[in-house]
């Protein structure tokens, strides 16, 4: 068994025990290359059949060609989709490309607050995400089964122990759960996985004739693309082997203050 091959195990085996422990599972799907890999993911531990709803919060903000990308998947892949949105900030502009909010504050109200609404109304007690330890430092103080309180808060201090695969699965009463499967993944392994299994992505990653691509997506106005040449997805694995810019360095909102991502996260941001 190769690397990629024991990455994609134990993927499988923690979506299955998530499934087997949790009542009421959602996936987030951010539409980027880390959900859609793991929703790959979800798809084959589960025979092609992926048995909870995939939510995905839409700030109104994303780049056109991502929604028509996800509603592709949605039809071809025959996937239940769950849209959050938090229309009255939406309908009071309290955003930044209105110019009411900050960066960060308006990540709160279009991600954070549309997330934590939309899981209080479909009561999931827990839900699956995406998120890498090398991607962002606040990221690597996860667990693979990371709870928050009631409030969907989390205590970055208090975090169970997983020592030698095992999980703790059973909470209190009232514990919102986050799954994290691709926490031992790194960005190459991603994209190493997309070649292999040929995965669709958006082409927003690759290379265009101006010699710009977009490294990790996100908002329209708050995310911004890199310089490059790579137009194949061995060739942004060439790339990626040579860099030493941050994965997250086109988010301009990681750059309003030092601890803006970790304090969205500690509030229930994914």
């Amino acid at each position: 068994m190769d690397y990629l091959a024991r990455l994609e195990s134990q993927s499988v085996y923690l979506l299955r025990e998530a499934f087997n422990k949790f009542d009421n599972l959602a996936m987030l799907w951010s539409i980027g290359k880390d959900s859609t890999v793991l929703l790959w993911l979800a798809r084959k531990a589960f025979f092609g059949h992926v048995p909870f709803p995939l939510v995905h919060v839409d700030t109104t903000y994303k780049i056109p060609s991502m929604i028509e990308y996800r509603d592709r998947l949605i039809r071809e892949w025959r996937l239940e989709l769950v849209v959050g949105k938090n229309e009255e900030a939406l309908a009071g502009s309290q955003t930044y490309p209105s110019g009411k909010a900050t960066r960060v504050e308006c990540c709160g109200r279009l991600k954070r607050d549309a997330l934590k609404r939309v899981l209080e109304e479909h009561h999931y007690t827990g839900v699956i995400v995406g998120v890498r330890r090398d991607e962002e430092p606040t990221r690597a103080k996860e667990r693979y089964f990371s709870p928050r309180d009631k409030n969907m808060e989390w205590n970055v201090e208090d975090q169970p122990p997983e020592l030698w695969d095992q999980f703790k699965t059973d909470f209190e009463k009232g514990t919102h759960i986050r799954i994290h499967p691709l926490l031992h993944w790194t960005e190459i392994n991603i994209w190493e996985y997309i070649e292999r299994e040929n995965i669709p992505v958006i082409p927003l990653y690759f290379a265009n004739e101006q010699g710009l691509r977009y490294r990790s997506i996100g908002c329209a106005p708050c995310t911004f693309p890199i310089r490059s040449q790579a137009r194949t997805v061995r060739e942004i694995i060439d790339e990626l082997r040579r860099t030493k810019t941050a994965e997250r360095a086109g988010r301009a909102q990681d750059k309003e203050s030092e601890d803006a991502f970790e304090k969205l996260r500690r509030d229930g941001y994914m």
